[in-house]
């Protein structure tokens, strides 16, 4: 492998993880951040020979326990307990995607030298991600602070020789893989088990997927709008740039223009119109869906500052002489912006089901339902509940979780973020819209079918490569099978970088 992605070499960006999941690129760490791995934990090694003083984590207890001094003899088993003790999570596993998200942002967050980790061990975690040895984790059990305690620990169990793991797409035990792999489990050193628990790791791999693919969904959905407005024979001069530009909010002035180029041509737009005004779902098409594109760019400010960041405690400063302890790993920052992401990407879920709906009523010249025998046919009648529901069920996923908080650890942790919660919910959130596009691209290539006229080049090449994967709708058929080829169209076209 002549391509490999350096650890330290520069700071992490969304697209570049994107580049190295898509492309399998292997991770290695740069000299400079094998130095800066060793010298923290000789640093630490030394500073412990010379405690006279409990520190928290390094020779003490946990959470409410933080009071209870440890032994010298006693620090390695107490990082390994603390490993095996925190690992309580339930409910479905972590999707294998973003348990390797979770993986690269580990190590990236332990090479900044200011964990006091092993060199071995953070070698190790890379092994793992370039073998593709995923640690069986679970959504539920963190509370966001003191970071992801509950998934982290079962991301570290293969380290020590514990859990499950999926290796050649199997689920395997991890004792049989290291052994398979001639291994031996890492014996962890003082605070190397805080190290590995404490950190956002888990909010923040939720959040960098949902993030790639709210890039994607928010560039899809001016294109299958594009493909509605077409069909519902609607107006263009609300993406005009003059009215853009007295209200321009970035993302508005992107939608619209998006807009515009996915229309440049149309036969469709040059015919004369009947109807003086659209409906708000298509005439503000640039305000609601630009405003989820300055959601998009907010969020996606807050996770590039949240990847290249230190989120475990307490934190070595091996030149200042200090051994702080603090909250990094508090999920606050990652909680909020989630739940505004949900509540953006949901619009976009909540608008596009409205512009379906207003396709199949029987307006505009279109038949009821988009089918020619409506009656003895429902054509899409269905398709329009399908997503009903599943836009309510996206404003269900809505409430935030940021504003919740549960005291744990006898009081110690008395104000959480929720922010594995606030993880978990925006990616049903953005699965969900996913699918709700899905069929609106189903109704609105059925509805374009019906225009005499032709639409864009753009958009009749888009709808010759859609007839490849679902054809026309002439007689009813089972149609949950076209909505899962409509998906699976969305999720596969493929979308020039730039333009996300």
């Amino acid at each position: 492998m002549s391509k490999v992605f350096k650890i330290g070499d520069k700071p992490l960006s969304i697209s570049s993880i994107v580049d190295v999941l898509e492309t399998s690129t292997p991770l290695a760490l740069s000299k400079n951040i094998k130095k800066k791995i060793k010298d923290c934990r000789k640093y630490l090694d030394n500073k412990i020979l010379s405690l006279s003083e409990p520190i928290y984590g390094i020779n003490t207890g946990f959470g409410s326990l933080c009071n209870h001094k440890i032994s010298d003899g006693q620090l390695a088993q107490l990082q390994k307990n603390l490993v095996l003790s925190h690992a309580c999570g339930a409910g479905e596993e972590v999707p294998q995607e973003i348990v390797r998200i979770i993986l690269l942002l580990k190590v990236q967050s332990l090479a900044f030298g200011h964990s006091g980790v092993q060199l071995k061990t953070v070698d190790r975690l890379i092994d793992m991600f370039n073998k593709n040895i995923l640690p069986v984790v679970y959504q539920q059990g963190s509370l966001g602070a003191s970071g992801d305690l509950s998934p982290l620990a079962h991301l570290s169990l293969p380290l020590i020789g514990e859990g499950d793991v999926y290796f050649n797409g199997k689920k395997r035990k991890s004792k049989s893989v290291l052994k398979k792999l001639g291994w031996s489990p890492v014996q962890l050193q003082s605070k190397e088990g805080l190290a590995l628990l404490n950190g956002t790791q888990f909010m923040s791999a939720y959040g960098v997927w949902s993030l790639i693919k709210a890039q994607r969904i928010s560039y899809l959905s001016d294109m299958v709008s594009s493909v509605s407005l077409e069909a519902f024979d609607g107006r263009n001069e609300c993406f005009d740039e003059l009215i853009h530009l007295v209200r321009p909010h970035k993302g508005q002035l992107r939608t619209a223009e998006n807009i515009r180029d996915f229309l440049d041509g149309s036969k469709i737009q040059e015919g004369e119109k009947k109807d003086v005004q659209d409906p708000y779902s298509f005439r503000c098409i640039p305000q609601v869906h630009g405003a989820t594109k300055d959601v998009i760019s907010h969020v996606k400010n807050i996770f590039t500052t949240e990847i290249n960041s230190v989120t475990d405690n307490p934190t070595i400063f091996v030149k200042e002489d200090k051994i702080i302890s603090g909250g990094n790993f508090h999920g606050q920052p990652l909680a909020m912006a989630m739940d505004y992401l949900a509540i953006g990407i949901a619009e976009l879920g909540s608008i596009s089901e409205r512009r379906t709906y207003q396709l199949i009523s029987g307006q505009r010249g279109l038949p009821s339902f988009l089918v020619a025998k409506a009656g003895l046919n429902s054509g899409m009648m269905i398709p329009q509940y399908t997503a009903a529901s599943i836009a309510s069920q996206n404003k269900q996923l809505c409430t935030p979780a940021s504003v919740d908080s549960i005291v744990s650890s006898n009081g110690q942790e008395d104000h959480v973020s929720m922010g594995a919660n606030s993880a978990t919910k925006l990616f049903k959130v953005v699965d969900n819209t996913e699918r709700i596009l899905a069929i609106e691209m189903l109704n609105a290539t059925q509805g374009l079918a019906f225009r005499n006229l032709k639409s864009s080049d753009f958009i009749e090449s888009i709808l010759d490569l859609y007839r490849e994967e679902v054809g026309f709708l002439d007689q009813d058929r089972l149609l949950h099978t076209d909505i899962k080829k409509s998906i699976s169209f969305l999720q596969n076209i493929g979308i020039d970088p730039d333009l996300l």
